[in-house]
């Protein structure tokens, strides 16, 4: 009997990992798309996740939440050609180093951004958070050219997962406004990212919502 599999996802948002993910592993799925921020504009979303937020990826008795664990278990359980290295491979640390790197360094200040910078009421937004949050950005992202001087990708020659979570945090320069202050390694990084038939299929799978 197949799993059935179910992607909850706003445009654009962290949940584009997810779905990313899902084209490259190549596995059926189903993808609901929500209006962002989910927890306002759909409340019985709360009702499938309490917490209001995408990604949420549900396979059998499965729920997950965080995009980037999401990422690693699909490319653990479905991935091939390395996509997941190996525990015993070398480049496995670097693996899990930059998987985590992607939402915890790099999208963090930038959803900090956004929030104080346009998504909250006039009254609230406040140009000194922008400020201190896109130095803050700017400055770990020197973390990608760092790996970017071993190879193309951030365990070296090979594409992983974390390239998806490296990936959508400077998708998400795009909107913050940051993405032309980025080295042109990194932006050719980008441009080698984006190019990937997966990419493209999940931007083509997420267009009737546009972008955030």
């Amino acid at each position: 009997m197949a799993v059935e599999r179910t992607l909850y996802h706003s445009a654009d948002s962290r949940s584009f990992r997810a779905l990313w993910a899902l084209e490259e592993v190549g596995i059926p799925y189903t993808l609901e798309l929500l209006d962002f921020p989910p927890r306002q504009t759909n409340p019985t979303y709360l009702e499938k996740n309490p917490l209001g937020t995408v990604p949420l990826f549900v396979e059998g008795e499965l729920r997950m939440t965080e995009s980037a664990a999401i990422c690693h278990y699909l490319g653990a359980r479905y991935g091939s050609d390395g996509v997941v290295p190996e525990v015993d491979d070398p480049s496995f640390g670097a693996f899990l180093n930059y998987l985590h790197f992607g939402e915890a360094t790099l999208t963090f200040p930038q959803a900090i951004v956004l929030r104080y910078g346009r998504l909250e009421p006039q009254e609230r937004r406040s140009a000194q958070v922008v400020s201190d949050y896109s130095r803050w950005f700017l400055a770990r992202a020197r973390g990608i050219e760092m790996f970017l001087e071993r190879g193309d990708y951030a365990t070296g020659d090979a594409f992983t997962m974390a390239d998806i979570s490296v990936g959508y945090a400077i998708m998400l320069s795009q909107f913050t406004g940051l993405f032309d202050q980025l080295t042109d390694p990194v932006q050719r990084y980008w441009d080698r990212l984006r190019k990937r038939p997966a990419f493209m299929r999940a931007t083509v799978a997420q267009r009737p919502h546009g972008r955030l």
